[in-house]
């Protein structure tokens, strides 16, 4: 007979299971079930199926690689002008001469051009315009764009060419303009001029000054061919220098633009300075307005005591010629110590200080060998 297992136990294995934590708690944690068709294994799904999933995954990875580059970049906006003006793809976006994106685009659409750009996330109005503006003086350009409008501009609307401007490109001009004058025959311009003289040599009187003025012109143009020649080769390679040369152009323009900056930005400073120095010669000018009385006596006196001191020159000449000996005896007598040298002579008898049978010596030094005394 089969004992009954105890309450808690398993029949198995007479041991008692592990107590559920989650026993009677509203937060247990309940197992999630997927969908079957996620659950079956990729062997038994229809092959046509994953192989179109996974051709529509790599289509999307592609068009996202393909705008990378636009993520992060802000809305494309379209603006239309009637002629590109020089502005190329990448060039910048500017609003109130600040940076906010760049060109992305340039195409002709319709008998216009389409410029594609870019501005972060700056607010672009319904009524915003766009200009074509000149950055450089050799030919560079940027899109200068002015947020208007109540609406939020639809960044599939083009910003029509009502509201577009587009720069007289000067460069192109020149060039255009030297190619067409070194397309001129300048002898059949002259012959030209020359038939018309001719013709009108004999009209009206009024007509004949204007006939001699032309043949004139004709005959400057015709003698200065080589030199408007020569003028537009110099002009040429001055275009060249000066293209070669852009970043030296653009780096002395960019440091004029500093320096006009730092003096803005000392204006306040110099004119403390000449408002300082005026006030400094009004103080000075009001010394010696208010010292006049005391220096003019002091000035007079001055002026007296240089008189005597001319009138006296001979006399101040010889005293400074005897002071100098006198002054160089007493340097004598007391430039041996702290003491002074005095020679005095017949103070005691002979008798008294010389041996008997000493000879006489008188009293006054004799000269030295060297015209001294002793």
């Amino acid at each position: 007979m089969t004992p009954a297992p105890e309450p808690g136990r398993t029949p198995e294995s007479g041991a008692a299971p592990a107590p559920d934590p989650f026993a009677g708690s509203a937060t247990a944690p309940r197992a999630v079930r997927l969908p079957a068709w996620l659950r079956r294994p990729l062997r038994e799904r229809n092959p046509v199926a994953v192989g179109l999933a996974g051709l529509l995954l790599l289509a999307l990875i592609g068009v996202g690689a393909y705008n990378v580059d636009a993520l992060g970049g802000g809305t494309t906006y379209t603006a239309e002008f009637t002629e590109a003006a020089g502005l190329t793809e990448g060039d910048e976006v500017r609003v109130a001469g600040v940076k906010v994106g760049e060109v992305t685009s340039v195409a002709l659409h319709r008998g216009v051009v389409r410029v594609r750009f870019r501005a972060g996330d700056l607010w672009i109005g319904d009524a915003s315009t766009a200009a074509i503006a000149i950055k450089t003086l050799l030919g560079e350009k940027y899109l200068a764009v002015d947020p208007l409008g109540a609406r939020t501009q639809d960044p599939g609307t083009p910003i029509p060419t009502s509201r577009t401007t587009s720069p007289y490109d000067v460069t192109q001009a020149f060039t255009g303009l030297g190619e067409t004058i070194g397309e001129i025959d300048t002898d059949r311009l002259a012959a030209s001029f020359r038939a018309l003289a001719d013709t009108f040599e004999n009209s009206a009187p009024n007509v004949r000054p204007a006939a001699t003025g032309l043949a004139a012109l004709s005959r400057s143009v015709a003698e200065r061919d080589t030199r408007l020649a020569e003028l537009l080769s110099r002009s040429k390679r001055l275009t060249r220098t000066l293209a070669g040369k852009e970043d030296s152009v653009e780096t002395l323009l960019k440091d004029g633009t500093l320096l006009l900056d730092e003096i803005r930005a000392r204006r306040d400073a110099i004119h403390r300075l000449l408002t300082g120095t005026r006030d400094l010669g009004e103080e000075l000018s009001g010394v010696v307005r208010d010292n006049r009385e005391h220096l003019e006596p002091a000035l007079t006196s001055l002026r007296n005591v240089t008189a005597v001191l001319v009138r006296n020159r001979e006399s101040l000449e010889e005293a400074l010629r005897l002071a100098g000996p006198y002054y160089r005896l007493v340097n004598n007598a007391v430039g041996n110590g702290r003491w002074l040298d005095v020679y005095v002579c017949g103070l005691v008898p002979p008798e008294y200080y010389l041996p008997p049978g000493s000879p006489d010596r008188p009293c006054a030094p004799t000269p030295g060998p060297r015209g001294g005394t002793r």
